[in-house]
């Protein structure tokens, strides 16, 4: 091998690289046959909601981030996906993804990149595939950057309770947020 085969083959691969995703979406669910994206809650709270961490009324759904997550979600087991063993804000947004076989994706999103799925046939009519688990973490670092005012505001309103009930000294709260927002604020 030569020198010149060996940089094109170096750039074969520094092209293929960029090119492709670091995390590939399922391929089940192309977003080239895409026909209509139907938001249907735009913010929903479950249970789990953790206001220390994130008010749902401060998360909104949108059609761009649904899009996002389609060309981006991974499938996972529900053992990855469980809840009770797995970070979660407790806010989720739902939509419809209509594809142009008639197909219908019934998709919950959180804002941490976490999704859930069920498929429909064009009546609505639940379909043989099991319920999927996936996660996007493209999509959680890409939102919970959106989010950055809504996550000083919990961590305001969590270090003031912390200092009213004594559990961090008077005035730690101010500098311990200044430091929390400076540190969102690095890339």
């Amino acid at each position: 091998m030569n020198k010149t085969d060996v940089l094109a083959a170096a750039a074969a691969l520094a092209t293929a690289a960029v090119v492709l995703p670091a995390q590939a979406a399922d391929r089940r669910y192309p977003i080239r046959y895409v026909k209509k994206v139907e938001v249907t809650h735009p913010s929903h709270r479950s249970a789990w909601e953790n206001k220390d961490f994130l008010k749902c009324d401060d998360v909104v759904l949108t059609e761009e981030d649904v899009r996002y997550a389609l060309k981006y979600m991974r499938r996972i087991s529900w053992k990855t996906y469980d809840p009770e063993k797995m970070d979660t804000t407790g806010c989720e947004g739902q939509a419809l993804v209509t594809f142009k076989n008639g197909r219908i994706l019934a998709m919950g999103i959180e804002p941490t990149g976490r999704i859930s799925t069920a498929e429909f046939d064009s009546k609505m009519k639940s379909t043989a595939s099991p319920l999927g688990f996936y996660e996007c973490h493209p999509c959680g670092k890409r939102k919970m950057a959106l989010l950055k005012d809504a996550l000083n505001r919990a961590d305001e309103r969590r270090l003031k309770r912390m200092e009213a009930e004594g559990r961090i000294p008077p005035g730690e709260a101010e500098i311990l947020l200044k430091k929390t927002r400076a540190d969102r604020e690095r890339p």
